[in-house]
């Protein structure tokens, strides 16, 4: 297997109009995605300053280079989008710039637990604080990539090409009662994914449907699991 075979489940699949229909999906039309980025860019811009917050133990050296670094980023991609540069390459560094938001803040919780593990000394509202900025940020950053991954993402290409297999099966795209006339998610959709997959620890109304994000959502439930179950309960035990 060669490299491009073995990183391919990272690539969007395109549909033939048999792939549609054997999807039970009702037209390729309904596939599209035409949203706003800003509230994406908001989502991300607010992840990063949760991150500025988080206590100088929980970052390898100082907070503040990473999200920084980022933010610079976030911007220059927003102008670029601005002036009409390819919608491909941008969604291509947005995602790398997510991805590495999301290691950071997996980074962060692994050292919490640690932490807290080697019996570290700390207040319940400490323990709190970091877990609650960090069940923030992963909320975030995971709905950002959601959005982001999901049917080529929020802009459409200029390109005359098949439309991209879904990542997400949500309920209005098999049964018409439930959407209004050219419904397409949007970003509180993904949004709400992320909070009930977080919150669930498991799909609840829209189900994944490919291996990349079904891994992604399996790394946020565990991280979600780890902060609540793990650090928010040994806060509330030292507050007891």
């Amino acid at each position: 297997m060669d490299g491009g075979d073995r990183w391919g489940w990272l690539r969007d699949r395109r549909l033939s109009e048999r792939d549609v229909v054997d999807r039970g999906i009702r037209t390729v039309e309904h596939l599209g995605r035409d949203d706003p980025l800003l509230p994406g860019q908001v989502a991300m811009l607010i992840a990063l300053l949760l991150y500025l917050l988080l206590p100088s133990a929980l970052t390898f050296g100082p907070g503040w280079p990473l999200p920084v670094a980022e933010a610079v980023v976030l911007v220059a991609l927003v102008i670029a989008t601005r002036a009409g540069r390819a919608a491909k390459r941008r969604r291509q560094i947005a995602i790398a710039l997510v991805l590495v938001a999301v290691l950071a803040s997996l980074t962060s919780l692994g050292l919490l637990t640690h932490y807290l593990l080697e019996g570290g000394k700390a207040s319940g509202a400490h323990l709190l604080d970091g877990g609650v900025i960090i069940w923030s940020t992963n909320l975030l950053l995971f709905a950002v990539l959601y959005w982001e991954l999901d049917r080529g993402g929020p802009r459409p290409t200029t390109e005359p090409t098949a439309p991209v297999a879904p990542d997400f099966l949500f309920v209005q795209m098999t049964d018409e009662r439930y959407a209004a006339p050219g419904w397409k998610p949007g970003f509180a959709d993904y949004l709400y994914v992320s909070l009930t997959n977080q919150t669930a620890f498991s799909p609840t109304d829209t189900m994944p449907l490919t291996s990349r994000v079904k891994a992604l959502m399996a790394v946020q439930s565990i991280a979600a699991l780890i902060t609540v179950g793990v650090i928010v309960a040994r806060a509330v035990s030292i507050l007891g």
